[in-house]
C-alpha cells in the first residue's frame, strides 16, 4: 500500500448505556442456524451452517441420535458444504482466508478422520457447481482461463466440458445417467442456456436456450430413478416462472401458476408435486403444487406460511416442509410444517434468541423507470415511532441482482437503535419485480440505480421523514459501489457515505476480479473495458472522486476476489491527494467476514462514523 490512509475510530461502545449496547450486539452474536440439508438416501444425516462458535462453520446433525458435531474449524469460517447421497461423507470447500479459490475436501460424517482431497485430479479454482452421486460426481471449476467441468468415477477424473465462457454443473439425474449444465457460449452469463449430457460418453441428450435476454436455470431433476424430467426456471414472460422439461423426449410443460411476483421451486419426494416459493414485493409465500395427472387437473395449495421472508425450504421424505423464516421484527427460525398442518420450531440454537426489532412499511414511489418499491423503518422513542424529519440511512443492497426483503436484519436494527430512519430501495436491477426491471441497468449500471435512489430520497424528504441535511448512504459489495458512485454524482444529497467491499475503480477491478465476475461485467456493460471504455468510465466511482464532499468510510478485505483491494487503494489515493475527509478499515478476510466479533467491530465503526457525521454522537 503506497499511501498510509487514516484509520477510523473504533468505539468501545456505540450507546454508552448497558442495555441498548447489549441488545444490538446480541442480535449479531446470538446463535443462528441455516436450513439443514440432508442426504437423499439417508435423511437422518443432515448438515447446516451456524455461528454458535463465534465463526460461521459447518455442523453435522445426526437426527436419529439428535447429536450435533462441529465439522469445520477455520479462522475465517466455512459455509459451503454438501453431503454424499448415502450420508457417509461431508464435502466442504477449502479456500484460503475467504478468497473463494480452492478445492473440495471430504471427511466421514461421524468424524474421526482428517479431511482428504475429494477430487485430487481437479485443479484448484472458484467453485462452479457440485453434484455428488453414489457412483460418480460432477464438479465445475472457474479460473482465468474460463470454465471446466469434470466427472469423477471409479477413481478416474475426466474433463467433459471446457469453455472460455462461464459454465456450471447444475443438476444430476437420480439414476446418475444424465448431467445438466448451465452455459453462456452465446456470450451472456446473466442469461444462461442449458445442455444435458449423458454421463456415459458425454453425448448431448438435449439443449435449451430461449434466446437473447431470457435465461434458464436448472433447479433439479425428478427424485425418481429413471425419470428424466428436469425442473427449470425460465423468464419467457418477463418474470421468473417454472417449466418441467422431459429431456429424453425433449418435451416441456410450462406451469401456469396464477400467483404474482416470481417463482422458484423444488420437487416433493414422489415427484407428484412441487414445493413453490413465491417472492412478491419483498415477501415469500410457500405452496404445494400438485401436478396434473391422468384425468386430473393441477392444484395449488397454500402452506399458510406467515408473511415475511423464507430463506430456504425443502420437503422431507415424509412430506413435511422445513423452512427458514423471519420478518423485520422477528429473528430467524428454522421451522417445520408437518403433513398434519402442525407448524413448529425445528432447531433451537443454544443460548438466548436474538432480540427483536421494528417492522418495515412498504412505500411505492414514482420513478423514471416505473414505480419503485422501498422498505421503510422508523426508530422508536419512549415506545412510540419517532416523528420526522429524521437522520436517515439509505441502505443499498448488493447484487445488483438481489432485493431487500421483509426479513430480520441485525444491521438494519442497529441503525434504528442509533436514531436513524432506514430506507431500503429495490432499485432497477433488483430481482423479484420482473425481468425488464432487473435488466434495465444494462449498458448503464450504477447510474440507473441511483436515479431510483434519488427519486426515493426526494420522496423521503418531501414526506417529512428524512432530514435532507442528515442523509447517509451505505452499502456493501454492489451497494458499496453504488455508495461511492452516489457520493460523486449526487454530492448534494449525502452527509456521509459508508462503503463496504466496494467497486471503486471499475477498470482496475475488472483486471483483478475473479473470472465469473468479468463475464458478468461483460454481459452487464456490453463488453470488456477495452470494448466499451466510455461505459466503464461513465459508470466508475473513481471518475467522480474529485466531486465527493461528504466524509467517506471504506471497509475492505485483503483477500477479496470480487472487489479486489488494489482498485480500492486507487480510489483512496485520489481522496488522499485532495485532502478529503475519509477513513479506511482494512481486514484479513475476503468479501466480508464470517467471524462474528469482526462483523460486530465493523458495524460499530460504520454506525459511529455516520452518527458523528450527522451530529448524533
Amino acid at each position: 500500500m503506497s499511501t498510509q490512509h487514516p484509520s477510523p475510530r473504533i468505539p468501545e461502545t456505540l450507546f454508552g448505556e448497558p442495555e441498548p449496547e447489549a441488545r444490538w450486539r446480541a442480535r449479531f452474536s446470538a446463535a443462528r442456524v441455516s436450513l439443514p440439508d440432508w442426504a437423499i438416501d439417508a435423511p437422518d444425516a443432515s448438515l447446516y451452517v451456524s455461528n454458535a462458535s463465534g465463526v460461521w462453520e459447518i455442523y453435522a446433525w445426526d437426527r436419529a441420535r439428535d447429536t450435533h458435531r462441529k465439522v469445520t474449524d477455520r479462522p475465517n469460517g466455512t459455509v459451503h458444504g454438501e453431503l454424499s447421497p448415502d450420508g457417509g461423507w461431508i464435502w466442504w470447500f477449502d479456500d484460503t482466508d475467504g478468497d473463494e479459490f480452492g478445492t473440495w475436501v471430504r471427511e466421514p460424517f461421524g468424524g474421526g478422520a482428517a479431511p482428504e482431497p475429494a477430487l485430487p485430479d481437479v485443479p484448484a479454482g472458484y467453485p462452479a457447481g457440485l453434484e455428488i452421486g453414489h457412483r460418480l460426481c460432477a464438479a465445475g471449476v472457474s479460473s482465468d482461463d474460463g470454465s471446466a467441468l469434470y466427472l469423477h468415477r471409479d477413481g478416474v477424473t475426466e474433463r467433459f466440458y471446457a469453455s472460455e465462457h462461464d459454465a456450471e454443473v447444475a443438476a444430476l439425474s437420480r439414476d446418475e445417467r444424465l448431467v445438466a449444465i448451465g452455459h453462456s457460449e452465446h456470450g451472456d452469463s446473466r442469461h444462461p442456456a442449458l445442455r444435458v449430457l449423458a454421463c456415459d460418453g458425454f453425448g448431448v441428450v438435449a439443449e435449451k436456450w430461449d434466446g437473447e435476454g431470457k435465461g434458464l436455470t436448472a433447479l433439479a431433476f425428478s427424485p425418481r430413478k429413471g425419470d428424466a424430467r428436469l425442473l427449470v426456471q425460465h423468464e419467457r414472460h418477463d418474470r421468473e416462472e417454472l417449466l418441467i422439461w422431459d429431456v429424453e423426449s425433449d418435451t416441456e410443460t410450462e406451469l401456469d401458476i396464477d400467483l404474482p411476483g416470481e417463482l422458484t421451486g423444488d420437487w416433493y419426494p414422489g415427484a407428484e408435486a412441487l414445493l413453490i416459493a413465491q417472492f412478491d414485493k419483498g415477501r415469500t409465500r410457500l405452496y404445494r403444487y400438485d401436478l396434473a395427472g391422468e384425468g386430473g387437473a393441477a392444484a395449488l395449495t397454500s402452506l399458510d406460511s406467515r408473511p415475511g421472508y423464507v430463506g430456504g425450504a425443502a420437503v422431507r421424505p415424509d412430506g413435511a416442509v422445513e423452512y427458514s423464516w423471519s420478518n423485520a421484527a422477528e429473528p430467524p427460525l428454522v421451522r417445520v410444517r408437518e403433513v398434519s398442518g402442525e407448524d413448529r420450531v425445528l432447531i433451537t440454537p443454544p443460548g438466548e434468541r436474538a432480540p427483536g426489532s421494528h417492522p418495515v412499511a412498504d412505500e411505492f414511489v414514482p420513478g423514471p423507470g416505473g414505480e419503485i418499491h422501498a422498505l421503510v423503518s422508523v426508530p422508536e422513542r419512549s415506545g412510540r415511532p419517532s416523528e420526522g424529519p429524521l437522520p436517515t440511512a439509505f441502505l443499498l443492497h448488493g447484487g445488483p441482482h438481489a432485493a431487500d426483503e421483509d426479513r430480520f436484519s441485525a444491521y438494519r436494527a442497529v441503525w434504528l437503535d442509533a436514531g436513524f430512519a432506514v430506507v431500503e430501495v429495490n432499485y432497477r436491477g433488483s430481482t423479484g419485480y420482473g425481468s425488464a426491471w432487473r435488466d434495465a441497468i444494462e449498458g448503464r449500471p450504477g447510474l440507473t440505480e441511483l436515479e431510483d435512489v434519488a427519486a426515493v430520497h426526494d420522496w423521503a424528504v418531501e414526506s417529512g421523514l428524512a432530514d435532507s441535511a442528515r442523509c447517509v448512504v451505505a452499502g456493501a459489495s454492489w451497494g458499496g459501489y453504488l455508495t461511492l458512485l452516489a457520493l460523486g454524482t449526487q454530492p448534494e444529497r449525502w452527509a456521509a457515505g459508508v462503503a463496504g467491499v466496494p467497486v471503486a475503480d471499475y477498470v482496475a477491478a475488472y483486471a483483478d476480479e475473479m473470472e465469473p465476475l468479468r463475464a458478468f461485467d461483460r454481459a452487464l456493460f456490453g463488453g470488456a473495458p477495452s470494448d466499451v471504455p466510455e461505459v466503464y468510465e461513465k459508470c466508475s466511482p473513481i471518475t467522480y472522486v474529485d466531486a465527493v464532499m461528504a466524509p467517506v468510510l471504506v471497509l475492505a478485505g485483503d483477500n477479496d476476489p470480487r472487489c479486489p483491494i488494489r482498485q480500492i487503494e486507487n480510489y483512496l489515493d485520489r481522496l488522499a491527494q485532495r485532502g478529503a475527509d475519509y477513513a479506511f478499515y482494512r481486514y484479513d478476510a475476503g468479501h466480508g467476514s464470517l467471524v462474528v466479533a469482526e462483523t460486530v467491530k465493523q458495524v460499530a465503526i460504520e454506525v459511529d462514523f455516520a452518527r458523528r457525521a450527522v451530529g448524533l454522537a
